[in-house]
């Protein structure tokens, strides 16, 4: 048995700020990172190609990061649980460490890979929960269970103390020539390209792709944007939020960085305003671990409604509708706009997450599962907690204590997009159009189709009254 220890990458794509690496060095400096291309993610139907491309532009920046703390990132293409421990047993590694996920496939994943090592008698290490501040075994209700409403969550979670940044790995040792053989006999291949993979994505990504972009575009935000953001954050016309939601859904940055980061701002803030702008954000990444804790403690969430009302609610999913919404094509030019630019640039402003979803689910009345299996075919950030919580919460069907939210197009154009600035942007047949028409959404059928835009496709105050009148039926017999 070497004193080499095999790091599985997964979530955590980065050397910096790493509980799991920094738990490994401790026990060796012969640290080997290993990434697995599993099939069972990327053959499922809701994989992203902007997300697949920025995934592997990941891999390549952590492989470079690597060579540069004297050791290598190796790629593996296989199910997990065949190959990791088959490496492992192949280089007599001491031992395998990873940190631990909340999904319920990662979770079923690496019980059957812990079985595999024991039966090779390799020792696993895996209890560090690195991509949150805490764990979901340490936030509790006062009566000892999981929370289901993010306000009481939130209060115990910003009493706790955060961890500080974890330093940078370095002075690690590599594989021997022999090894390398060894390695590359038991499956290790070059890094494939996403277009190797099957995924073409020829559009500019969001942000570029590794932990030193990631730290960059934290320190831009910190300088400047964090600032304004309990304003900013809500136009999505104005460059007002970090964008570094794909960068945390891989971990190219340590939430604990990011952490250290808002409380740095607070240091140097000279007003309540600015104080109250970066406890907002703070809240957002409290809310990031609320969705993350729920779907650890509920996996069933992943599967359908929480609410037992929409457990089984008659949604009328006319296949029609869901086309135009994911198109673009509603005649609603807010709700078009948002999804222009997702379908354009593999992301979309949360405000416009929140107006596109309520209207899926409260004007065309399309089951919200519909909704969120798109958004993660098409987001560059496409994460299973978050999307999820996201979309139930948009869809009154998830936990919140508010059971019927619903968004008026019209109302949030006003509010949000008052000078059609973002609709002008991404439907540009409608840039000619007077703003009271834009933000209004009564746009004379006639300029429509002069235009070539389409008329709404339902009209909002007759949906949301059958909406509602369908919500009080269903919860009479639930």
């Amino acid at each position: 048995m070497s004193d080499l220890i095999l790091f599985w990458h997964r979530r955590d794509l980065r050397i910096s700020d790493h509980t799991g690496l920094a738990a490994a060095r401790e026990k060796s400096a012969k640290i080997v990172g290993v990434f697995c291309l599993d099939p069972h993610i990327l053959q499922r139907d809701d994989i992203a190609p902007a997300r697949v491309k920025y995934m592997i532009g990941c891999l390549q920046a952590l492989q470079e990061r690597y060579q540069q703390a004297g050791s290598q990132l190796l790629i593996l293409q296989n199910d997990p649980v065949v190959a990791i421990p088959k490496l492992a047993a192949a280089l007599k590694a001491k031992a395998v460490f990873w940190n631990w996920d909340v999904e319920p496939y990662a979770q079923i994943r690496d019980l059957a890979v812990i079985d595999a090592l024991k039966t090779e008698r390799i020792e696993f290490l895996n209890y560090n929960w690195d991509q949150l501040l805490h764990s979901p075994t340490e936030i509790f209700s006062g009566a000892k269970t999981p929370y289901t409403v993010y306000t009481p969550f939130w209060k115990n979670w910003i009493t706790k103390s955060k961890a500080k940044p974890v330093k940078i790995l370095e002075n690690l040792e590599n594989l021997t020539a022999k090894e390398q053989e060894i390695a590359q006999q038991a499956g290790t291949i070059n890094l494939p390209l996403a277009e190797d993979l099957g995924f073409i994505w020829d559009g500019e990504l969001l942000i570029s792709p590794g932990e030193l972009a990631a730290q960059e575009r934290l320190d831009n935000f910190a300088q400047s944007a964090i600032n304004e953001y309990q304003e900013q954050r809500n136009f999505p016309a104005v460059d007002g939020t970090s964008q570094l939601s794909a960068a945390l859904k891989f971990g190219v940055i340590g939430i604990r960085t990011v952490w250290q980061i808002t409380i740095e701002a607070l240091a140097n803030s000279n007003s309540e305003e600015v104080n109250a702008s970066i406890q907002t954000w703070q809240k957002e990444l409290a809310w990031r671990e609320f969705y993350q804790h729920a779907m650890y403690h509920f996996p069933e969430l992943a599967n359908g409604a929480y609410r037992d009302t929409f457990k089984t609610f008659p949604w009328r999913n006319n296949e029609t509708y869901f086309q135009a919404w994911c198109e673009g094509k509603t005649g609603y030019p807010i709700v078009d706009a948002a999804m222009r630019q997702l379908n354009e640039t593999g992301w979309m402003h949360n405000r416009c997450r929140m107006i596109v979803a309520s209207f899926l689910t409260k004007d065309l009345m399309i089951n919200p599962q519909w909704g969120e299996k798109y958004f993660m075919q098409k987001l560059i950030d496409g994460d299973l907690s978050a999307n999820n919580g996201g979309w139930q919460w948009s869809a009154s069907s998830g936990m919140d204590p508010k059971p019927l939210r619903i968004f008026n197009p019209a109302s949030q154009t006003q509010k949000f997009d008052a000078e059609a600035e973002y609709i002008r942007q991404w439907i540009p047949e409608l840039r000619s159009v007077d703003t009271e028409y834009l933000v209004t959404g009564k746009i004379p059928p006639l300029e429509c189709h002069g235009v070539g835009y389409p008329t709404p496709i339902v009209d909002h105050q007759k949906q949301q009254a059958l909406f509602k009148q369908l919500y009080q039926q269903q919860k009479a017999v639930s």
